[in-house]
């Protein structure tokens, strides 16, 4: 009987350039974007080490060196926070760097999402993972990469974030699921289309960043011939891997998504998140109000 492994990494590709985001991402890595006080990068750090997970491996660029000071410790700033007496500030700004063990991989060229996935091969090993990308938020309770790792542990193969909608326009944005209904939140895949496009007939299963991939994606990565754009797609690997083992979607419980590469989804994400502060919320509800009147 084999082993079941838990999953202890997390891959979290960051090496793009956030073109969509100019001219704030000129010198600036679009991770390292706040949402109210944090980089999105830190809330989904966080959402890892909340979900069990123990070495974060970031997939950066030539350009994303802020991200890897971000979670190094600043000796100069936390001495003057102590010396101030902000202990909080000190803890908080302490515990980023303390929270997990962090890997730094950079890809050397930016030729997709799957290759950088690939370039992670080495710092997994033989085990599970999961991938995240930097620049999507997830707020769901439970965490949704501990929804995706519960989901593994049951069905021991791919896991793919999903949720549904009766939005026919999300066929231009995600890739589009298909398969065999197992459990009210579970389907067997069968086909995965990236944007498919108009003409599909809702509601949709679609797919957004989160999955738990097992160490044999590393093999189809590697044999991948480029597609769209010249480029090497995840979703391509894991459209290979069904012709040898099982793919399961699982619908994301609680939980709201945010494409934060979009500036309009970026920009609720700010509100939304602001709403749950206490320091904050009655301000931005009486903000909000007062400019809806």
């Amino acid at each position: 009987m084999a082993i079941k492994q838990k999953i202890r990494k997390a891959v979290i590709p960051c090496a793009g350039f956030g073109t969509r985001f100019l001219p704030a991402t000129k010198a600036s890595p679009k991770e390292m974007l706040p949402v109210v006080d944090k980089p999105m990068i830190q809330y989904i750090a966080e959402e890892a080490v909340f979900s069990g997970i123990e070495e974060i491996i970031l997939i950066t660029g030539s350009n994303k060196r802020a991200i890897e000071d971000h979670f190094d410790y600043n000796f100069e700033l936390e001495e003057l926070l102590k010396r101030s007496h902000k202990h909080d500030q000190y803890r908080e700004i302490r515990e980023i760097s303390d929270m997990a063990k962090f890997v730094y991989v950079r890809q050397k060229q930016p030729l997709g999402n799957g290759h950088a996935v690939l370039q992670a091969k080495e710092v997994v090993g033989n085990e599970p993972f999961v991938v995240v990308w930097g620049d999507e938020l997830y707020q769901a309770n439970p965490p949704r990469i501990k929804q995706l790792i519960e989901a593994y542990e049951e069905h021991q193969s791919t896991i793919i974030s999903t949720f549904k909608t009766y939005d026919p326009r999300a066929a231009e944005r995600y890739a589009v699921i298909s398969g065999e209904s197992v459990s009210e939140t579970v389907t067997k895949v069968e086909t995965i289309r990236e944007k498919p496009g108009n003409g599909i007939t809702p509601p949709l299963l679609v797919g957004v960043g989160g999955y738990v991939l097992t160490p044999d994606i590393f093999t189809y990565l590697s044999n991948l011939r480029s597609g769209r754009g010249d480029e090497i797609w995840l979703v391509d690997a894991i459209t290979k891997s069904l012709e040898s083992s099982p793919v399961y979607a699982y619908q994301i419980q609680n939980g709201r998504y945010y494409d934060c590469g979009n500036k309009l989804e970026y920009l609720k994400a700010n509100m939304d998140i602001a709403l749950t502060r206490d320091d904050m919320k009655a301000e931005v509800r009486a903000f909000m109000k007062e400019k809806l009147e």
